[in-house]
């Protein structure tokens, strides 16, 4: 590996890779809580960029849900609920995260599509999931809850979006007969409620942000990521450069796919954003070092003061200062142009964004922290506690 490369590999492992980070309309009807359970849909936790599952054998030795606080799947299991840890791409698009959590809950072979596969240069079928579902039923009789972190749940409104209206571009191009059934449409309602926690949802300005000529990271080192693949010089696999994550979380590329997006009416959608900074004299954020990762305290200063503008003429002002050290509070809220509204245990409404309080802690503190511990096991039984008594 030449040292240019080993020292991009470098920053990104501190940035990005460390055990792990980063990374409508209201619908018609209301519904209040109740104290009694009035559903029990089983819930799928979907990883960030750069995470794993339970297909994954690191997740045994370290689960990605819980970290060193143990197995979040197993403590939640134990309260009643029913939960499951997905293993999507670490490193690729949204589109093929979502194909991937399809055939895992379908127990098919993974197609990421004719048209999507030819354009972007890879195989059009990957791992075979047969006899060995994540769940035991995905169908119009059995729905699911996604709980997503970070690009999870970018990964979840792409897959809940492509549930409903399908693919007509695979659909036109798919003309043998083997067209996925995920690209056939009609099919959203399987899907009762999708929670993101800390998503960058609009993108995240850590990949712009900087010191006036040196940024954190050069457009060239950027760009060689995104080629890079799994940042292994034999895995490198010369898709295209749209097919990687980094690419859909750079905030033009964010804004164009939240247009392709759509939120489903029938959907419970609710939000965790994520902060662990806090303001000083001069405006600027600075990270709470008490609740901060090192590996994210320089990420998060750089992004508490980083303003500019977008090559697509996307203004990044003061109000992207507060975050989490990877993602800025204001883009984990919900997608711009997506409805929101804060959330009210006594009016929760399908369609739009119910904005839970925002957590205080890092990027990587609902997962249960790596050296800033956390212990979350109440507030996922809390969480799912409220879904579940949605009636």
């Amino acid at each position: 590996m030449t040292a240019f490369y080993r020292n991009i590999v470098c920053k990104i492992v501190s940035l990005f890779m460390f055990l792990s980070v980063l990374l409508g309309s209201a619908g018609e009807f209301i519904k209040s809580q109740t104290d009694e359970k009035q559903t029990d849909y089983p819930f799928v936790f979907v990883h960030g960029l750069s995470g794993w599952g339970s297909y994954d054998d690191l997740y045994a030795k370290l689960p990605y849900w819980g970290m060193f606080g143990g197995d979040l799947m197993t403590a939640l299991n134990e309260k009643g609920f029913s939960c499951y840890a997905a293993s999507v791409s670490p490193t690729h698009s949204a589109w093929d995260r979502a194909c991937e959590l399809y055939a895992q809950l379908t127990g098919t072979i993974v197609d990421y599509g004719e048209a999507h596969s030819a354009r972007c240069k890879h195989a059009r079928f990957g791992e075979d999931y047969t006899g060995s579902a994540l769940i035991a039923a995905f169908d119009e009789d059995h729905k699911i809850n996604l709980i997503c972190h970070s690009f999870g749940g970018t990964t979840a409104r792409l897959f809940a979006s492509i549930l409903q209206t399908g693919s007509v571009e695979e659909q036109h191009t798919t003309t043998d007969g083997t067209l996925s059934d995920f690209f056939k449409g009609n099919n959203g309602h399987r899907i009762y409620s999708i929670v993101t926690l800390a998503t960058p949802h609009n993108g995240s300005s850590v990949l712009l942000a900087g010191d006036g000529e040196n940024p954190l990271l050069t457009p060239e080192e950027i760009g060689a990521l995104i080629g890079m693949g799994n940042l292994s010089e034999e895995e490198i696999d010369f898709r295209v450069a749209e097919d990687y994550a980094l690419y859909d979380i750079m905030i033009d590329n964010a804004v164009a796919l939240n247009k392709q997006i759509i939120t489903l009416n029938d959907i419970y959608y609710f939000s965790v954003p994520c902060n662990a900074t806090v303001a000083n004299e001069d405006g600027t954020f600075a990270p709470v070092t008490a609740k901060t990762e090192y590996l994210l305290r320089e990420t998060a200063v750089a992004i508490g003061k980083f303003t500019g503008t977008t090559e697509n003429g996307f203004v990044i002002d003061e109000t992207w200062f507060a975050n989490d050290g990877l993602v800025s509070t204001v883009s984990a809220v919900a997608p711009f142009g997506d409805q929101a509204i804060s959330f009210n245990k006594d009016r929760i409404i399908p369609g739009v964004w119910n904005v839970l309080p925002t957590y205080e802690g890092d990027h990587m503190s609902l997962q249960g922290g790596f050296t800033v511990r956390n212990d979350v096991k109440q507030f996922y039984v809390d969480l799912l506690t409220m879904i579940s008594q949605i009636g």
